[in-house]
């Protein structure tokens, strides 16, 4: 097997993150270059980015933080994108978690490229607003 280059990846997909969200690009999500708009990307990246965080904060949320955000490879139309989550600090108003975004393009099925990592931070809300306590069972479960 060949190395990994952007035209022959053979990136295998994560077994030690959750796969919390697959999705296609479409047209209409492109930029003026024709790729994916780093926008709509990062959308997505928030939403795959609060499924675990939902279990342990069970109400209200909001992120609060993008931490890191690298985008490693253009996304295309068509690509089939996996979101890969790991929840990587629970505090105790909020919950840091990893993403990684895997895209099989559309002419090589089965071969995967990570094209986006990202780090974001949630925090638990009460019905105010404010920040709240993440439920001490929820964040012992992890």
């Amino acid at each position: 097997m060949t190395a990994p280059t952007p035209d022959h990846p053979c990136h295998q997909l994560p077994s030690d993150k959750e796969l919390v969200l697959k999705v296609i690009p479409m047209p209409a999500d492109t930029n003026g270059n024709g790729d994916i708009f780093g926008g709509w990307v990062m959308a997505q990246v928030d939403l795959a980015g609060s499924v675990l965080p939902a279990r342990h904060i069970q109400g209200r949320m909001a992120t609060v933080a993008v931490n890191e955000f690298v985008f490693r490879q253009p996304v295309r139309v068509g690509d089939l994108l996996s979101f890969f989550a790991e929840v990587t600090r629970i505090g105790n108003t909020s919950i840091t978690v990893e993403v990684e975004v895997y895209a099989e393009r559309i002419r090589a099925q089965g071969q995967y490229v990570k094209v986006t990592e990202a780090r974001l931070t949630y925090v638990a809300l009460d019905d105010n607003g404010r920040p709240r306590p993440i439920p001490k069972a929820a964040a012992r479960a992890s």
